[in-house]
């Protein structure tokens, strides 16, 4: 069969075996030229010790295979929220990119471990000003009595640093995912989708094959 005589969705873009970093790098460039809001959204899957999933959107701020001596993909977050908890007690991750006016999404999995603190502390005065706040103000996933309760800390912190620069708190930082695995996956019509997995082999090279949609 022919791909002209070929179905819909059979003929098209096919994922090489190559450089997954390098091939995540050109997907995200596009991205962020197509994509209208947050090209770095990546949704962001941890567990409890007893298999108890939960999953959030967070930002991407940083990949390459050879950040911090390691390789992988960096967020920040609070310590103290649910997500952090999670991962403190079982440092295993997912990641998923989905670029919907791409048609793409590109899957992540593999151990986390935490940023040393300056690079924590580098990323966090990057921020605006008001985010700085923001974290000094929030107790990430704890109960909320009402919204004017955290206006209030937030007013609170922003009097307290007035001035001055707002400091990192300590249980504010960034984890890094090294991957294990990466797939990378192309729509097409009629679910006759593209797929290809990367694993990391024991070299720390990479092995990849197709797999069916």
């Amino acid at each position: 069969m022919n791909e002209d005589s070929a179905a819909p969705g059979l003929a098209g873009e096919v994922i090489p075996h190559g450089d997954p970093y390098a091939m995540f790098d050109d997907w995200m460039r596009e991205a962020r030229a197509a994509e209208p809001n947050d090209s770095n959204a990546m949704a962001l899957a941890t567990a409890t010790p007893d298999g108890l999933p939960s999953v959030r959107m967070v930002l991407l701020k940083g990949n390459g295979p050879d950040l911090l001596g390691k390789g992988g993909f960096i967020f920040y977050t609070n310590g103290h929220s649910r997500k952090g908890g999670e991962l403190a007690a079982n440092p295993h991750a997912a990641l998923l990119f989905h670029w919907k006016s791409l048609r793409r999404q590109v899957r992540i999995e593999g151990p986390l471990s935490p940023v040393d603190a300056a690079t924590a502390d580098a990323y966090f005065a990057s921020r605006a000003r008001d985010s700085q706040l923001g974290a000094q103000a929030s107790d990430q996933s704890a109960p909320l009595d009402s919204r004017a309760t955290f206006v209030a800390r937030y007013e609170a912190a922003r009097e307290t640093f007035d001035g001055r620069d707002v400091p990192r708190p300590p249980h504010w930082g960034g984890y890094l995912l090294t991957p294990s695995a990466i797939e990378f996956w192309i729509d097409r019509p009629h679910r006759l989708h593209e797929r290809r997995r990367f694993t990391r082999a024991a070299d720390g090279g990479w092995t990849s094959t197709l797999l069916y949609p």
